[in-house]
């Protein structure tokens, strides 16, 4: 009996240690800073160690030497838009965040390689997507954890700044707010696009909803394809099923025809069936 209660004892002791989990504060807890500028949305993903009495830089980040610009895994910034940084165009996508503090100025640089804790234990200098220099202003207080943020938001730029201790560096990024405003005012002034007639005539046909208006929509799809360009077979597809459904089986004949002209060309499997069995199908009497 007594050995029954000690291994039933041990397997409960094993049990709680397996399920407690024990919870105790990050040293460098992360942050996530999501910003708007103009139209393009900046992401900073980051962790923030504390300076704790600690003399920062010149010694817990060493002058001359690159810096992780963070703790842990690495610092990311993402952007929605391609912006310009440093005069150089740095395309929408993630990068790693490093910095080469020295006394006078910074480097900050932005690293196409993401996967890393702390720094690349080889770094590759063709994986630096830009490095701009800029030069660090004197903070009259200090900031015990190191924060990065966008600040000094305008239409067309803002700044990616990185204070800790008594020092502060911001970096210019230049946003096409511009390029893109103008592109989303000449599409609205357009109308709808091929793709929305398209989809508008596909839900219909497939609810059974006003099926002439669903035709004449197709049709509008087909109408807005770019000059010069095939119309694509998906299109006049969905154009014969529509014709099929209104009871203008001749009409689909003809359309699915060109559909499966324009698969085979395509070399899609998937509608050269779709066509050649739908052909046969409306062709008998």
């Amino acid at each position: 009996m007594k050995k029954l209660l000690i291994a039933a004892a041990f397997a409960l002791t094993l049990s709680i240690t397996a399920t407690a989990q024990i919870q105790t504060p990050q040293a460098s807890p992360k942050a996530v800073i999501e910003q708007t500028v103009g139209l393009t949305n900046v992401k900073i993903e980051y962790s923030r160690p504390s300076a704790r009495g600690r003399a920062v830089y010149g010694e817990l980040v060493p002058f001359g030497r690159l810096w992780r610009t963070g703790a842990n895994n690495n610092t990311i910034i993402t952007f929605s838009d391609d912006v310009i940084i440093g005069g150089k165009t740095v395309k929408a996508g993630h990068y790693a965040l490093y910095s080469q503090p020295k006394a006078d100025s910074w480097d900050v640089i932005l690293y196409s390689d993401t996967n890393n804790w702390g720094l690349p234990e080889k770094y590759d200098e063709k994986k630096e997507v830009v490095r701009t220099t800029v030069k660090p202003e004197f903070l009259s207080r200090p900031v015990e954890s190191l924060t990065i943020g966008i600040n000094g938001l305008e239409n067309d730029y803002a700044f990616l700044e990185i204070a800790w201790e008594k020092t502060m560096v911001a970096v210019k990024i230049e946003v096409p707010t511009k390029a893109t405003a103008l592109k989303s005012i000449e599409e609205a002034m357009s109308g709808p696009t091929a793709g929305a007639y398209f989809a508008a005539a596909q839900y219909f046909y497939q609810s059974n909803a006003d099926l002439p208006k669903a035709l004449g929509w197709i049709n509008t799809a087909i109408e807005k394809t770019p000059q010069g360009e095939e119309v694509p077979f998906y299109m006049l597809r969905q154009k014969s099923l529509i014709q099929a459904k209104t009871g203008d089986k001749a009409g689909a004949v003809e359309t699915a025809r060109l559909s499966l002209a324009g698969a085979e060309k395509a070399g899609n499997a998937d509608y050269i069936k779709m066509n050649k069995d739908s052909i046969l199908e409306w062709s008998k009497k």
